[in-house]
């Protein structure tokens, strides 16, 4: 496998950056512009490979799909145009495309075999495939449908009320595009909001929801029309550099047109409460996504303990608020964030071994981990374990390690950020 080693950095981070497409947005513009009826143009696409297995989905069902870097054209017929596919569909590494997909799959009247990567075989989909199957959809597989490969023959559904036992956006949007295409009204009722791509991109596109609060209600049978969407910076991608610029001394960079949709921004919230050196902007409104940029300059920061609502407004970013808290004062203690274990990897049980081996102090939980804050990091061997969050973290956590770091598997990190080294290398050179 490949490896690459990794220094520690001489300079600060500076300079301004712009970060690839929003990962989830870049899903959900492909699902809703090939449930739609005319032309989608969605630009700043996230040219990763999470986002082209989406893409190659709707392909395989008919859709007309134009990628160039960026920039994509879907030409659809609508949901009535969508065709039986002639092979499984492959959904890589991406968990994203298969929860939502099988949202879409349930209603469509034909027969589909979908299945992914050895990372993706091992994720657990019976969270998506219960509320589905009281809709009346027929999903079987490994394990009675909840492990990939899994089969699912299309029918007609029937909307239901719905309350997810986990706090999940993509178990919430699966459900909500299932009743997209079934008969009556579909309810989906969160105990807390989770993020609400799904939601604003449905009404995007011409359709009808109604958001009181964490419920979520809409009715089935909807035509949707193609539209023009412009997807915001990715600040899941901006994290990384954010926690860069803030654990490397005399860093001042400039993140722009990211994405601030409240439901996403948790870990700016959290970075505000240890003291961080931070000033958002928001310069514009795409839609119901507000958009701006992000400036942060290094600062001396306390632990804190973060647990409750804000665990799903950053559910990506815990693996590198870890690393970030290895270097703050005093001791960072995160509860309530067990979601973390069924992500590519177990990120709670990963990200402890990852940070323990470069020579932090972490100690995990069953629903989070408490870190030792002032560790020195002194380098080594670590792998990605797949995990493209992973990837990233492991690459800042070099750029204050004593020694050098060997990271395995760094081309994992192109499932969302193809330049992730590239604009790495531009902050360092600036």
């Amino acid at each position: 496998m490949k490896k690459i080693n990794l220094k520690p950095i001489d300079l600060p981070l500076t300079g301004d950056l712009s970060v690839p497409g929003d990962k989830s947005i870049s899903h959900r513009a492909i699902i809703f512009g090939s449930l739609a009826q005319g032309k989608t143009k969605i630009t700043r696409f996230l040219n990763g490979e999470d986002c082209l297995m989406t893409i190659k989905a709707f392909q395989a069902m008919g859709v007309k799909i134009d990628q160039q870097d960026d920039q994509v054209l879907v030409e659809s017929e609508g949901i009535a145009g969508l065709k039986e596919p002639l092979e499984p569909i492959y959904f890589g590494n991406s968990g994203t495309t298969a929860r939502l997909m099988l949202g879409v799959l349930a209603g469509l009247p034909f027969h589909t075999t979908i299945y992914g990567d050895l990372s993706l075989t091992k994720r657990p989909m019976d969270r998506v495939r219960d509320p589905l199957r009281e809709m009346g959809a027929k999903i079987d597989g490994r394990d009675d449908g909840n492990l990939l490969p899994i089969a699912v023959r299309g029918q007609s559904l029937s909307g239901i009320t719905f309350k997810p036992p986990m706090k999940s956006a993509q178990v919430k949007s699966g459900v909500l595009l299932a009743g997209l295409l079934a008969d009556g009204e579909t309810t989906v009722i969160e105990t807390t909001k989770t993020r609400d791509h799904t939601e604003n991109l449905l009404s995007a596109f011409g359709g009808s929801i109604n958001v009181d609060g964490n419920t979520i209600t809409l009715k089935g049978k909807q035509s949707l029309t193609g539209t023009e969407i412009e997807v915001p910076g990715d600040i899941s991608s901006a994290a990384f550099f954010i926690v860069g610029a803030l654990l490397v001394r005399g860093s001042h960079i400039t993140i722009k047109n990211v994405g601030l949709n409240p439901t996403r921004t948790g870990l700016l919230d959290v970075l505000n409460q240890m003291g961080a050196n931070l000033v958002i902007k928001e310069t514009k409104r795409v839609g119901k996504e507000a958009i701006g940029d992000i400036t942060v300059k290094y600062a001396e920061l306390n632990a804190v303990e973060v647990d409750g609502d804000v665990i799903p407004r950053m559910i990506d970013e815990f693996p590198i608020l870890a690393l970030l808290a290895t270097q703050v004062s005093g001791k960072t203690i995160i509860r309530d964030a067990e979601e973390l274990k069924h992500k590519e990897t177990d990120r709670i049980t990963a990200v402890v071994d990852i940070l323990n081996t470069l020579g932090a102090k972490v100690e995990g939980t069953d629903d989070g981990m408490i870190i030792e804050g002032k560790t020195p990091l002194i380098g080594g061997e670590v792998s990605s374990d797949g995990d493209h969050r992973l990837g990233m973290m492991i690459a800042i956590a070099s750029l204050i390690c004593q020694e050098k770091v060997t990271l395995v598997d760094p081309d994992v990190i192109n499932i969302s950020y193809p330049t992730f080294f590239d604009d790495l290398n531009m902050l360092q050179a600036k």
